[in-house]
């Protein structure tokens, strides 16, 4: 390791965690931060779910369809090339419309994901 204790990280040298049929991830922690890769087949839904993180959601490919709010009343769709910032705690549910890939990073880090609690997650 350097003196600075930088970590270079290849996505394509990590393997994918399949959480359902329709979705896949890959991601890497720092102190603060985690920044991770989704893969959504066309059709595949994220249950309404909160966190204490701060989301930047970045499609890369496809279109994602947020609902947020308790209720789903408020609906943004989220095409490549796009970003959505989610304020802390906003409930959100996502669903793929097409064949999607998003890069999303958490701040602070998703510890639900190491500590295996993102149940809603692998339905």
């Amino acid at each position: 390791m350097s003196i600075t204790q930088a970590n270079r990280v290849r996505w394509e040298d990590m393997p994918r965690e399949r959480l359902n049929d329709k979705l896949e991830r890959r991601y890497v922690m720092g102190d603060r931060l985690t920044l991770a890769q989704f893969f959504l087949a066309k059709g595949c839904l994220v249950p309404t779910h909160d966190h204490e993180s701060e989301q930047f959601a970045h499609v890369m490919k496809g279109c994602l369809r947020f609902r947020l709010g308790r209720d789903g009343a408020e609906v943004v769709d989220v095409a490549a090339g796009e970003v959505l910032v989610l304020p802390s705690r906003v409930p959100h549910s996502a669903e793929a419309l097409e064949d999607s890939v998003v890069c999303d990073a958490f701040s602070p880090i998703r510890s639900d994901w190491t500590d295996k609690t993102d149940d809603y997650l692998r339905r």
